[in-house]
């Protein structure tokens, strides 16, 4: 083993995940192996040097190279990794992974087929395969995987596991938590956090998988146990190009699971995985409400204070409770249960795993503020996310519902009109604003979404800064109004044209308040 001696400063937010063990008993603590074995697996066109040597480190990132590492050049969206081959010498790289035909005489040059492939096993073979060790959920969707997550860790630690969870707002074991800037990590990330979830004796791991990280290839060489599929509806659509690109990436889970695969049944798009997935030899469980499945929600009760509903299987019945209103609550307790009724799990502890989950950081979340009004803020940026929020709140809502929301930029642009009729449509006064507008002109976008909300009867006004159009909703809230501050969620941050800035809703409010707002 090797320790370097040498800081490593540590960024979130927009940025990539600096490249250290997620626990501070493993603290830049890393393996020294052969590149040959590190290799292995991989499809090499040619090489040039000595690759009997040792390498300490891995990255994809020339700014965090170290001494005797090695760097793997990916061709990102923005830049390509071969730029900063030099870059990476400087810092200390003593091998490089590359795509293209690269002569050198002072670097190990490996050359393969494709970087983003290859990474993934080479990092497996870094860190000896932890999924093999280590039970392994993966939750994909469109809707619901963070809380899903949330939800089935709860429902393990109540039996007495040791769990970890990887997902869009945190990394985390136990009280250590990483931050997170993607839903799932680089493959080099993922295959680090999960070899220090082993180190430190974890027995499960649940994670989020996204679509990209599935078409990308981060999820590859990891062994899944569980796979879950929640829902798909419009999102990414700038990315797939259509729904049917965007279902057969979120598909690619279920053909990397061994023990079970769980399909919502009342999703059309789960549908059809179910037809394509039936020959498979891991087990298929379908969960749903309005159609018959193997697990089922029934005689469902949604208030204010939260959802109350009958579980059903083949075992069982008993009656689950949430303190998180809506339908899509009781589909995320659904998916949550089909995964602990597979582990074998009593279900008395389902129960209470799911009832004492708590909340999720900017998923339904309330904001205690000791006013008339309530506040509630959640990450719904998608069209179907929004109309299921709105929805839920409409359900015991007794004033009125001031929805603030906006669409971030350089994303999926034919869901702005869509979701600006469901904002109007499902609220009484609708204040459009900016999200993350990245390197587009937020009035621009705002002008987008207006389209949709002008085709419904509902009052709004456009507040490009979003910080007024949050105090614009708290002046004028009244007794029993409910804002809903959607699309942020958990974000701590927004992103403009030149900058990223700090804007955590929840710290905004309370400034606002105390300016008497």
């Amino acid at each position: 083993m090797v320790k370097h001696n040498k800081k490593v400063k540590v960024e979130y937010k927009q940025k990539s995940y600096i490249y250290i063990p997620l626990f501070e008993n493993n603290s830049l603590e890393v393996r020294a192996l052969k590149l040959t074995k590190l290799l292995e697996g991989t499809r090499v066109i040619k090489y040039s040097g000595d690759l009997d040597i040792d390498i300490e480190g891995i990255d994809y990132d020339s700014r965090r190279i170290l001494k005797n590492y090695l760097f793997i050049c990916i061709r990102g969206s923005f830049s390509d990794g071969h730029d900063f081959i030099d870059k990476a010498i400087e810092n200390g790289a003593i091998a490089v992974i590359t795509e293209k035909a690269v002569e050198r005489d002072d670097i190990i040059v490996v050359q393969v087929e494709n970087s983003r492939i290859t990474m993934p096993v080479i990092a497996a073979n870094y860190y000896e395969y932890p999924t093999n060790k280590l039970k392994l959920i993966g939750i994909t969707g469109t809707n619901g995987k963070t809380t899903t997550t949330y939800l089935i860790r709860s429902i393990l630690e109540h039996a007495g596991k040791k769990a970890g969870l990887i997902g869009t707002i945190f990394t985390c074991a136990g009280d250590t938590r990483v931050e997170s800037s993607r839903t799932t990590p680089e493959s080099l990330e993922l295959q680090s956090f999960l070899h220090d979830m082993v180190s430190s004796g974890l027995e499960y791991s649940v994670m989020e998988v996204s679509s990209h990280s599935l078409e990308f290839g981060r999820v590859d060489q990891c062994a899944f146990q569980i796979g879950v599929f929640t829902n798909l509806t419009q999102d990414h659509l700038d990315f797939h190009g259509d729904f049917a690109n965007y279902r057969n990436a979120k598909e690619k889970l279920f053909y990397k699971t061994n023990k079970a695969n769980i399909i919502n049944i009342d999703d059309e798009h789960g549908k059809i995985i179910c037809n394509r997935l039936k020959n498979l030899e891991v087990p298929l469980i379908t969960y749903g409400i309005d159609n018959k499945a193997d697990i089922m929600a029934k005689d469902i009760e949604i208030n204010d204070d939260g959802i109350r509903f009958r579980l059903i299987t083949s075992d069982y019945e008993i009656v689950v409770k949430s303190s998180i209103p809506g339908k899509f609550s009781v589909y995320n307790s659904l998916a949550a249960a089909c995964v602990a009724y597979v582990e074998g799990i009593d279900k008395e502890i389902i129960c209470r795993g799911i009832e004492e989950v708590g909340f999720v950081p900017g998923r339904s979340e309330v904001l205690s503020l000791g006013k008339p009004y309530k506040i509630i803020i959640d990450y719904a940026h998608a069209p179907d996310g929004l109309e299921n929020i709105l929805k839920a709140i409409k359900h015991y809502a007794k004033g009125r519902i001031i929805t603030v929301f906006g669409c971030g930029g350089d994303r999926d642009r034919t869901k702005r009109p869509i979701m600006g009729e469901i904002a109007g449509r499902l609220s009484d006064y609708s204040i459009i604003t900016s999200d993350n507008p990245r390197s587009e002109d937020p009035n621009a976008i705002i002008s987008q979404i207006e389209e949709g909300i002008k085709t419904t009867n509902c009052d709004y006004i456009c507040i490009e800064n979003r910080k007024n159009a949050i105090r614009h909703a708290m002046m004028i809230a009244k007794a029993s109004d409910i804002i809903l501050l959607a699309g942020k969620g958990h974000e701590t941050y927004q992103v403009l044209k030149d900058k990223t800035i700090d804007f955590d809703e929840r710290v905004i409010v309370r400034e606002l308040l105390k300016e008497g707002v």
